[in-house]
């Protein structure tokens, strides 16, 4: 029998958004390879991305509609897809007969799929006017607004050119677990001289590789980027020739940092010596051209924002915007010159708004709503019951709504909770558009076999659920249910993408993947003394405000990402049964303080939770610093405080590294 093979791209939330060639043969994927003809990915996958064969014929996978009754009894039943449909629609008519409007109703989805036909959800909502909707971003929000601040775009060079730079400095990323794909262009980098340099509070398995690592205390990377700037101040190692003709508010940020920063804080506060302050200093005056990667760790925190824009301040001031292909990395906005046609549709003219509540509180205030209260919520690409912070609050959401449905791969711990799971498709089982958010590289995902048993897409679902609607209540929604999924990708290669990505029609891109041209931003002006933030009620300068540690808890939690699991997807997969990083790490001195070795049964809680665990020492860990990994089902969010400080903005992310807590021996 002949083995056919299709180009697929992964859709997790990763840097890698990988390219894959599937080997399909007698309909059913045999295996799985990465696509040499990708220029980032270069052929390779990480071990989630081969593990995708046990992936989609998984035994747990959601193989027809369900439904629940009662809610959260496990009293499941299956159902038809006409029989789920039905009792969705009429609940969605029905409260739009109830209120008098479809505010009533609403949604909350993220990126469990980054597929640009995903949006499909969105704009099925559109299509039915006014309704409930999130808004925000759990995770890059914070690093978005702070370069917005400094310099208007957040264009980072192609990844690939980080092989050329003389200098490195991972600042609060791990590529060793998170994106593995990168690896490659920054060994290339250090086998032709460069000087790699970790910042991390964590000595984690890049840090393993460097040439120089620095353990700055959680929290305190805005205060270790101005102590650098103030060093090459201080030895005039600056480029003022960048900084006369491509920063405004020197003269004010200079005199700042003279007369303000105490370099006797700095080294007190983040735990790192002078010495290796002003060796880094020295590093980025005489090693150009540098790159500077800005990882989403150090975003985490209610002061994220100032220490992103400390740094990226760091890269002007140094001078490294001013040479090509380096300068500062953070993320890549991959999908704004896209006319994302879904995201965008416009629903019928109505004198009443959407409203939309902020990610980082949905439940909180979702439960809160009134005029009309929210009756019915649509999930899709989330898990918040597993991810999200006061769960409490969720529960509480939950039982005060008439109808929940989810829609998703696993049963997962939303679902549990939900009265109608829909099963969904992978990306082998659906068409789709993907683009990355750090590299420049666009690819086609072709569908390589037929959907898993009744499963279906977002994009389908849209489709058959807006025309049972308009059956029931003709022109209820004006989804365009017609299209199909290839309508839908042809609308969003515009004649600008194909210019861009320098192809003529997607028969080209089903040959391979295409890079982006890249072209300079115009008018790169460094905003060091920013009037929009001032207007923002933000500072107007990168400053330093400490975290308030609370007395009673006296451990901060980090929850980084784990190798073999993707918040909580891959979390069933047996072929990582036998390697889980479902421990708690703790410092082997405070351990012994606690009677605690390695393999005890331990409990970490505060006032608004607990989690129980197994205890792994950690020599190189703070005496501060307590680690567990985002991975399997332990909900470690939940350990988040209720309180969000006010100086953090709601456009902002979650503080996910502002958790505090108390650590000791045995279970609660």
């Amino acid at each position: 029998m002949e083995t056919t093979i299709f180009r697929n791209v992964c859709p997790r939330n990763c840097y890698g958004t990988c390219s894959m060639l599937t080997h399909v043969k007698g309909g059913k994927i045999i295996k799985v390879t990465g696509d040499p003809a990708h220029g980032y990915t270069l052929g390779k996958l990480c071990p989630k991305g081969y593990s995708y064969t046990q992936y989609v014929y998984h035994t747990q996978r959601l193989k027809y509609p369900m439904m629940q009754y009662p809610r959260m009894s496990g009293n499941w039943q299956r159902i038809s897809w006409e029989k789920a449909y039905e009792l969705i629609a009429n609940k969605i008519l029905n409260l739009n007969l109830t209120y008098n409007s479809n505010l009533a109703i609403g949604y909350n989805k993220f990126f469990g799929n980054m597929g640009l036909l995903h949006y499909a959800v969105e704009a099925m909502f559109n299509s039915f006017g006014a309704h409930t909707k999130v808004i925000g971003n759990s995770c890059l929000t914070t690093g978005f607004e702070a370069l917005r601040f400094n310099r208007n775009h957040i264009k980072s060079q192609p990844p690939e050119k980080m092989a050329d730079a003389k200098l490195i400095v991972i600042w609060g990323a791990n590529p060793a677990v998170t994106n593995i794909q990168q690896l490659k262009f920054i060994f290339e980098a250090k086998a032709n001289g460069a000087k790699l340099v970790v910042i991390d509070p964590i000595f984690t398995q890049t840090a393993m590789k460097a040439d120089i690592f620095i353990q700055v205390h959680p929290g305190t990377d805005t205060l270790l980027a101005l102590g650098i700037i103030k060093t090459l101040i201080e030895s005039e190692q600056y480029d003022l020739d960048f900084i006369q003709n491509n920063v405004i508010g020197w003269k004010s940020f200079k005199s700042y940092i003279i007369d303000y920063l105490s370099m006797e804080d700095v080294i007190r506060k983040t735990g790192v010596p002078k010495q290796a302050i002003t060796e880094l200093a020295q590093l980025y005056a005489t090693h150009k051209p540098a790159a500077t990667w800005i990882g989403f760790g150090l975003q985490r925190y209610s002061q994220g924002a100032q220490a992103v824009r400390a740094i990226d301040s760091l890269v002007a001031i140094s001078g490294n915007y001013s040479r090509a292909y380096h300068g500062m990395y953070y993320v890549h906005n991959g999908l704004e010159q896209f006319p994302l046609n879904l995201l965008t549709h416009q629903g019928p003219q109505s004198s009443l708004e959407s409203r939309t509540i902020n990610m980082n509180t949905f439940a909180t205030d979702a439960k809160s709503l009134s005029n009309p209260p929210l009756k019915m919520l649509w999930i899709a690409a989330r898990n918040p019951l597993s991810q999200d912070q006061n769960i409490q609050d969720w529960m509480r959401l939950v039982e005060q709504l008439d109808l929940v449905v989810t829609v998703d791969l696993f049963m997962t711990k939303t679902a549990e909770v939900s009265d109608i799971v829909l099963p969904t498709t992978t990306h082998f089982e659906e068409y789709d558009l993907n683009v990355s958010y750090w590299h420049h590289w666009l690819a086609v995902n072709q569908q390589a076999i037929e959907p898993y048993y009744e499963a279906k897409s977002d994009l389908q679902i849209a489709r058959e659920l807006t025309k049972k609607l308009n059956t029931l209540s003709p022109g209820f929604s004006n989804f365009p249910f017609e299209r199909e999924a290839m309508d839908w990708i042809e609308l969003e290669l515009s004649d600008e993408i194909k210019q861009s990505y320098r192809f003529s029609n997607i028969e080209e891109l089903f040959d391979k993947p295409r890079k982006l041209t890249y072209k300079t931003p115009d008018n790169q002006k460094h905003m060091l003394f920013s009037i929009k933030a001032k207007e923002e009620q933000f500072p107007a300068m990168p400053i330093f405000r400490e975290s308030k540690q609370s007395e009673l808890y006296p451990f901060r939690l980090l929850t980084p990402q784990a190798l073999l699991q993707l918040h909580s997807q891959f979390e069933d997969i047996t072929w990582f049964s036998n390697f889980t990083d479902e421990c708690i790490e703790i410092n082997e001195d405070i351990a012994k303080e606690k009677g605690i070795s390695n393999g005890n049964k331990i409990v970490m809680y505060n006032d608004v939770g607990s989690i129980t665990s197994i205890a792994k020492l950690n020599k190189h860990l703070p005496k501060n610093v307590i680690v567990m990994k985002q991975a399997g089902r332990k909900t470690v969010n939940t350990l988040i405080s209720l309180h969000i400080p006010s100086h953090h903005n709601l456009k902002m992310s979650t503080p996910f590294y502002d958790i505090f807590i108390d650590i000791k021996k045995g279970g609660i």
